[in-house]
């Protein structure tokens, strides 16, 4: 199931949800064969059978029509990919999320697409009482290209480890942006 919702960082109330699906007709339990297209059980059956990272997109825009607004649209690193984090600035939302360390996952950092992992080996860090380790300026996307910011924090499950968030609003503070994802 995905929840989409509203926060202030005490209270969370959801607005959408949707339940995901298998599309594969093997993988159905009672399939029907004949149903009226323009209900809204076929609007949700639809929509339960898409991909969740277009699924989310969907909440969002039903969302926006319905008159909600957000100042940032919030999500673990499942979605935080470039092209979901390009897709959303697309519909007028900055995004704060967790990265994934995934070496195929690339980011256009001084001119060179890089893992998050090769930026921060690169980078200097920031010691001491530093609330983050790293804050870069990256450009995130394949064909349309946005500006972004990487924030790295000690991970403090391991303290040997590192967490990374991104922020689509790179005027935002890093500290700003660990206080706004906290909230999630």
């Amino acid at each position: 199931m995905m929840t989409l919702g509203w926060t202030d960082g005490n209270t969370f109330l959801p607005i959408n949800s949707c339940l995901l699906a298998s599309s594969k007709r093997s993988n159905l339990i009672g399939p029907q064969e004949h149903f009226d297209g323009r209900s809204l059980a076929t609007h949700r059956r639809r929509l339960a059978q898409m991909k969740g990272t277009d699924v989310m997109l969907e909440l969002i825009k039903t969302a926006q029509k319905a008159g909600h607004t957000a100042d940032y649209v919030l999500f673990d690193s499942w979605f935080s990919n470039p092209a979901q984090l390009v897709a959303i600035k697309n519909l007028g939302l900055d995004s704060i999320a967790m990265i994934k360390k995934n070496s195929r996952i690339r980011y256009e950092y001084e001119g060179k697409q890089l893992s998050i992992k090769k930026i921060f080996g690169i980078c200097k860090k920031h010691r001491g009482r530093s609330k983050y380790l790293l804050s870069v300026n990256v450009m995130v996307g394949k064909g349309q290209k946005i500006t972004a910011k990487i924030v790295c924090v000690r991970n403090k499950k391991n303290k040997k480890d590192w967490i990374a968030f991104i922020c689509t609003n790179p005027d935002l503070s890093e500290e700003e942006i660990l206080r706004i994802y906290g909230k999630r």
